[in-house]
Formats: structure tokens, sequence, C-alpha cells
């Protein structure tokens, strides 16, 4: 599986060109979906399906950084990013393996304040099992991309300032000190983003933040993405994709 090759020699990301902001897909967990209120599961048998039609359709998904490396350089033609939300333990026992299959990278946003823990901030819907440290260094050592969640999966919107600090800051620091390696991503949890919480996020340090859907804040530290469930079988992919570059405009910095 393709590793970020230039962002771990230079430690930071060059500045991407101009244009459209980059396709990039949003999972969370990869199992049993027989009960997921929140539609944040897909079956490992989807998940290769839809790999396997972006492999067909001359597509490849990498890692973030990986994806905005090529852009600034040569425009990232035939690449899509991949994002893992939360850091569940099934990411290396039933996405990894199909990843690597289909010979494609990923960036797998983990919350270092609650590595083997379970997501408690759901208030519905099963207990999944979030990986442990050594589960993260694992997935790293396969060439995944780490970044920041936050620390717990808070609101970054609704958290006073010592919290959002931490959320930022210190998720960074932990990481960077578990995995050995530089934390460029950051993703804001649930998708809700502000001004502020977006300043707090470039002052730590991140070279790029995911969001959901930011509308006029839109760019570098607020990175549309595209949910990608059980229910997007490869046509439902196809006019996604098509879409995306009809719905997001130009953005400085994109």
């Amino acid at each position: 599986m393709a590793a970020s090759v230039d962002s771990a020699q230079t430690g930071r990301l060059p500045a991407p060109r101009p244009g459209p902001p980059p396709w990039v897909a949003m999972y969370h967990s990869v199992g049993d979906c027989s009960d997921d209120p929140y539609r944040i599961t897909v079956t490992p048998e989807r998940l290769g399906r839809q790999l396997a039609w972006l492999r067909r359709r001359g597509l490849r998904g990498v890692s973030v950084a990986d994806l905005l490396t090529a852009r600034a350089r040569d425009g990232g033609h035939g690449l899509v990013g991949l994002t893992f939300d939360d850091g569940y333990a099934d990411f290396v026992t039933d996405a990894l393996p199909l990843l690597r299959r289909w010979n494609c990278g990923a960036t797998l946003f983990v919350l270092p304040g609650r590595l083997g823990g379970d997501n408690a901030w759901d208030p519905l819907g099963p207990r999944k099992p979030l990986l442990s440290a050594d589960g993260v260094r694992q997935a790293a050592a396969q060439g995944v991309e780490i970044g920041s969640h936050g620390l717990t999966h808070v609101d970054l919107t609704r958290v006073d300032d010592a919290t959002l600090k931490a959320e930022t800051v210190e998720s960074r620091a932990l990481l960077e000190e578990l995995t050995g390696a530089r934390v460029e991503g950051f993703c804001y949890p649930y998708g809700t983003v502000d001004a502020r919480a977006v300043e707090a996020v470039r002052e730590a340090g991140y070279a790029y933040a995911c969001a959901i859907d930011p509308g006029p804040l839109t760019g570098p530290h607020t990175l549309p993405r595209v949910h990608v469930g059980q229910n997007d079988t490869t046509w439902r992919l196809y006019l996604k994709h098509r879409l995306h570059r009809l719905r997001r405009r130009p953005v400085e910095g994109l």
C-alpha cells in the first residue's frame, strides 16, 4: 500500500494549486451493518466492490496527504482521497486487507484520548471498539496516514478555549509521540466547524483539515468530503463522483 513518501521526507505538504476541492470519500466503520442507525458502517463486501469500482475506472484511493501532494505537483489526476473517521478496530481487521488488495492508501483519523475504548459519543446503536495504541501503530506501519480526530470526539464549536486547545494541540502531540511521525491532518468531529475551530486547527500546526460540507468556509483547513455508505452501489458512486465537480466551485488554496 502506498505511503506518504513526499510529506514524510519534507515534513510539510507543498502548497496546493488552485482548483476545485479534491474528491475525498468519508468512511467510518467496516463490518456488520445490521444495526446502524447513524449509517456509519459498510460491510467488507461493499467496501471491496467500491474499491474495485475505483480501480476499474482508472482511479486509485490514497491518503489525503498524498492526494494534496500530487495535486500540488501535477494535479493529482486519477487519485481520490479515502478517509476513515474515529479509528474503529475493524479498520485493521476488515478495511486494511481490502486496501492492500486494491493497492489503495487511506487516512485514518483517530482519537488518542479514547484509544482502546468505544464509540461512547453515539447514544444509539451498538458499541463499537476503537483501536488500541498498538492497532494505530500497526496501521501506520502499513502505510496508512494517521490524522487527529480530536482527543475525545466533541463538537469543537461548543467547547471553551482550553478544551479547544487540548482537542487540537494535545491530540496532535500524542499521536506524533505514538507513531513517531508528523501528523499533518485533522478531522472535525461530527463535521461541525466554525471560524474559531478552523483558526485553532491552523494554529495547532496542521497542514490540512477535513470537514463534511463547510460551505463558505471551504479551504485547505475545511476540505469537504463525500459520505460513502452501505447503500452506495457503483452507480451511486459514479453519480457522486461526477456531481462533485459541479457542486464545488474552485476555492483559493485548493
